[in-house]
């Protein structure tokens, strides 16, 4: 495995375009949760969770949908990725009609709506814990379109389609990926 891909390098390039807090916590949830899909899938966990932190990294300086993931797959090419890569981090993104053919791909797909999700679920619990969120409560919540209603519906459920998965199996999936790395979550 290269250094290319090693967390302290990824992170690097993450905080190098992104200052907002928010969305770098974004970025560290998807970690978590495509790492621990690739313990699942039995793939390399350390490649899977460097095209989780690194999916949105592109966002905060090119949000519009003509560059965001665009411009972030130029800059990945120009730092060594792999084709293979850069076009599974991009077609995490409907917009860029990029066929999902690898598992990394329709896992990143997968987990990406549903972490904003869930972590949005912990913002409005008491505590704000997200080891205090539940698959029901988060089934619940997809029910209400005025609740976190930039997360695509449709999307989650594509998503879990995608990577074989019933949605509460990907939201328990999801879940249980977040809890330990909740202090960096703010949750």
């Amino acid at each position: 495995m290269s250094d290319l891909y090693a967390r302290e390098n990824v992170l690097a390039l993450l905080h190098e375009y992104t200052a907002s807090e928010a969305l770098r916590r974004h970025a560290y949830a998807v970690e978590a949760a495509m790492r621990a899909a690739a313990e699942r899938t039995g793939h390399d966990a350390v490649e899977w969770g460097a095209a989780g932190l690194i999916h949105d990294f592109d966002y905060e300086r090119y949000p519009t949908m003509e560059d965001h993931p665009f411009r972030g797959g130029e800059i990945l090419r120009e730092r060594g990725f792999p084709e293979d890569f850069v076009h599974d981090v991009m077609a995490h993104a409907s917009h860029t009609g990029l066929v999902r053919e690898s598992d990394r791909a329709r896992w990143l797909f997968a987990v990406d709506e549903l972490c904003g999700f869930c972590m949005a679920c912990a913002m409005v619990q008491p505590d704000k814990k997200i080891a205090q969120v539940k698959v029901k409560s988060v089934r619940k919540k997809l029910k209400k379109k005025d609740f976190a209603a930039a997360v695509s519906r449709e999307e989650i459920a594509e998503g879990a389609a995608g990577v074989g998965l019933e949605q509460d199996e990907l939201i328990e999936h999801v879940l249980t990926a977040l809890v330990p790395v909740a202090d960096d979550l703010g949750l």
